[in-house]
């Protein structure tokens, strides 16, 4: 997936995020969209690339999470002479969150930072796209942190709905 070691160090390192919304009533989050067999939740942007990118951007900010980097994948690409449509990688959290994760199991840190995929299809239409937090705690076999992984789900869910049409 990456091209160099240094991209697992970084993502490894990067991990120690997710979701610092504990302050946030549950309330005022969306409920979690339901995820594919492979652990995929995908929701339909209402809005262009950018203006997905931008809104996103805003909401993980508003959420007070700690913003990581944004990977350009189709620049990326088509520095290396591959044709991509639109594709863009958020990376963010909250280390105090992520970290209860990569306690119950360090394995579980491949899996963070949250990572959230903004992409364009052949039509044209922009998609959401991120790894359900109940696969990642079955996947890693956390079965002791289901609050965390609750918020996590929740908070996430808030995010990818700022971009959703009703």
């Amino acid at each position: 997936m990456f091209a160099r070691p240094t991209g697992i160090f970084m993502a490894a390192a990067l991990a120690l995020g997710l979701l610092g919304c504990a302050s946030q009533p549950a309330t005022q989050l969306a409920p979690q969209p339901t995820a594919a067999a492979n652990g995929i939740v995908v929701a339909k942007s209402g809005y262009a690339m950018s203006e997905t990118l931008v809104r996103l951007k805003q909401d993980i900010a508003a959420k007070g999470l700690m913003f990581f980097q944004e990977v350009d994948q189709s620049r990326l690409a088509t520095a290396a002479g591959v044709d991509l449509r639109p594709s863009t990688l958020l990376e963010f959290g909250n280390p105090a969150l992520g970290g209860q994760f990569m306690t119950a199991n360090p394995q579980s840190g491949i899996d963070w930072p949250v990572r959230l995929l903004v992409f364009e299809d052949a039509s044209g239409q922009v998609w959401v796209e991120y790894t359900d937090f109940a696969y990642i705690a079955k996947r890693h076999a956390v079965t002791d942190r289901d609050p965390q992984f609750k918020m996590a789900s929740e908070v996430i869910a808030s995010i990818a709905s700022s971009v959703t049409t009703p």
